[in-house]
C-alpha cells in the first residue's frame, strides 16, 4: 500500500478551491469518456463530447502549467502532479481514466472534513472563481449534449451539429438570445428554460463577485482606519493608566510620610 501511495498525487497539502474544482471537472471528464467509450451515440453527439473533453483537458493543462510556473521547486511539483499532466492529454484515450485517481483524492480529503472545508472558507474569492468555472463547464456540457440529442434528426430543427449545440448553449446561458439557433421540440424548450434560469443565477453571482472587487478596497480602508483609531484609544488609555498609577504611588508615599510623622509625635 505504501508503494502505491508513493506514486499517487500528493494529498497531504491543504486543498485549495481550484484543486477541488479540477477534481470535480475530472469526475465530469470521466463521465464524458465513459459515455464516449460505451454508449451508442450518433456521429454529431460523439463530436460534441470529444470537443467538450478537449476543452476540459485544455483547462487541466492550463492549471498544471500555471502551478508549475508558480512552483519554487519544479521537480517536486512534477513528482507530485505528474498524473494530472498524463490524464490531461486528450489524444491518449486509455490514460484519461487516470483522472479517477483525482476523484479518489477528493474522497480521501472529504473524509478529512477540516482540511476540506476550512481552506474554502479562508479563500472565498478563489472558491467563488473555482465554483464559477465548474458551473460554467458543467452547464455548457449537459445543456449542449442534451439539446443535440433531443433536436438532432427532428424535421425543421436547426440545431444539428456539435458546433450549433455549443453556440446555442453559450447564447442561452448568457441570456443574449440571438435567435439564430433555437429548439423546436417540447423537451428542447424545457432544457432551454432550465439553462436560462441557470444562466441568470450564474451571471448574478459574477455580478456580485465583480461588485465585491470594487467594494473590498473601501472596506479594507475602513477597517484600517478603525484599527488605527482603536490603537490610538488604547495608547491614550495606557497613558492615563500610567499617570493615575504615578499619582497613586505619590499619594501612598505622602500617606506613609504622614503616618511616620504621627508615630513620631505620639512617641
Amino acid at each position: 500500500m505504501a508503494e502505491i501511495k508513493k506514486w499517487l498525487p500528493n494529498t497531504d497539502n491543504e486543498l485549495t478551491p481550484f484543486q477541488l474544482a479540477m477534481m470535480v471537472l475530472s469526475l465530469l471528464s470521466v463521465i464524458v469518456v465513459l459515455i464516449l467509450s460505451f454508449a451508442k451515440l450518433d456521429q454529431e453527439t460523439k463530436r460534441l463530447l470529444t470537443i467538450i473533453d478537449f476543452s476540459i483537458c485544455f483547462i487541466f493543462l492550463s492549471h498544471f502549467f500555471y502551478g508549475l510556473v508558480r512552483s519554487d521547486n519544479k521537480m517536486h511539483y512534477i513528482r507530485h502532479n505528474w498524473i494530472d499532466f498524463i490524464a490531461s492529454i486528450p489524444l491518449i484515450e486509455p490514460l484519461r481514466f487516470a483522472r479517477l485517481f483525482q476523484i479518489l483524492r477528493v474522497i480521501r480529503l472529504i473524509r478529512m472534513a477540516q482540511s476540506f472545508i476550512i481552506p474554502i472558507i479562508k479563500q472565498r474569492r478563489q472558491a467563488t472563481l473555482a465554483s464559477l468555472l465548474v458551473a460554467m463547464v458543467t452547464i455548457l456540457t449537459f445543456s449542449s449534449v442534451l439539446i443535440l440529442i433531443v433536436e438532432n434528426g427532428i424535421p425543421n430543427a436547426n440545431i444539428q451539429t456539435a458546433e450549433d449545440a455549443i453556440w446555442w448553449a453559450l447564447v442561452t446561458i448568457s441570456t443574449v438570445g440571438y435567435g439564430d439557433y433555437y429548439p423546436v421540440t417540447t423537451a428542447g424548450h424545457v432544457i432551454g428554460g432550465v439553462v436560462i434560469v441557470c444562466g441568470v443565477s450564474f451571471f448574478g453571482v459574477i455580478s456580485g463577485y465583480m461588485a465585491s472587487l470594487f467594494i473590498a478596497p473601501d472596506e479594507a480602508e475602513k477597517l484600517e482606519t478603525q484599527s488605527k483609531e482603536i490603537r490610538s484609544e488604547l495608547h491614550e488609555a495606557l497613558d492615563r493608566m500610567e499617570i493615575n498609577q504615578t499619582m497613586l504611588i505619590k499619594q501612598i508615599a505622602e500617606l506613609q510620610h504622614e503616618l511616620k510623622q504621627q508615630n513620631t509625635l505620639n512617641k
